[in-house]
């Protein structure tokens, strides 16, 4: 039986993590992911990470639970998933043009030690000119709704842009491997060396 367990029901986040060629288990956490009062964009994305793992921990006693959550920023503002076709337009037509940053908070938590670590990534895009037809085809053909930044990397969403930069591109899919593996290697789970102990 594995010891990791993914609280998130993303296949995008599974297939990153499919990339470690780890035995794991996944679970959908249920969590508010609204913004309380005063949080600025790291106190909101740790929260949510951590609150996701937490979500499930109780159900994974000795186990190794990873939370994750994604935010964009732009022009000061905290974006989280637009929901439907005109937010994501509006969104996009703001974007065009234009750096946005992307945030990415990581929980691990380590139920059968009862400690965690919390940390963050941030990745930044260009956003090339778009032309509200490009924007509405692209909306509609992908349907990003459940996506911080109105698009899916996963996806078409790359026609969208004309450079990146960042440390890690996982995290801009929201799920920052690099971190992971650090993570993972302090709580005694090194993804090279297999399933660890």
């Amino acid at each position: 039986m594995s010891r990791l367990v993914l609280a998130s029901s993303s296949r995008y986040r599974r297939q990153l993590l499919d990339r470690l060629d780890l035995s794991y288990q996944w679970a959908a956490p249920n969590i508010d992911e609204a913004r309380r009062g005063g949080e600025d964009a790291v106190t909101l994305a740790h929260r949510l990470a951590l609150s996701k793992a937490q979500a499930v921990a109780a159900d994974y006693p000795d186990h190794l639970i990873i939370g994750s959550d994604q935010l964009a920023l732009f022009e000061g503002d905290i974006l989280g998933k637009p929901g439907d076709f005109d937010t994501a337009c509006a969104n996009l037509r703001r974007f065009s043009g234009h750096r946005v940053s992307f945030m990415t908070g990581l929980a691990l938590i380590d139920t059968g030690a009862g400690r965690h670590r919390v940390v963050h990534d941030t990745y930044h895009v260009w956003f090339r000119d778009l032309s509200d037809e490009e924007i509405e085809s692209y909306v509609s053909r992908d349907q990003p709704y459940d996506s911080s930044g109105s698009f899916r990397m996963e996806g078409l969403g790359i026609a969208l842009f004309q450079r990146f930069e960042g440390n890690d591109p996982n995290t801009l899919i929201g799920l920052p491997l690099i971190k992971l593996c650090e993570l993972l290697r302090e709580a005694g789970l090194n993804p090279l060396a297999g399933q660890g102990n």
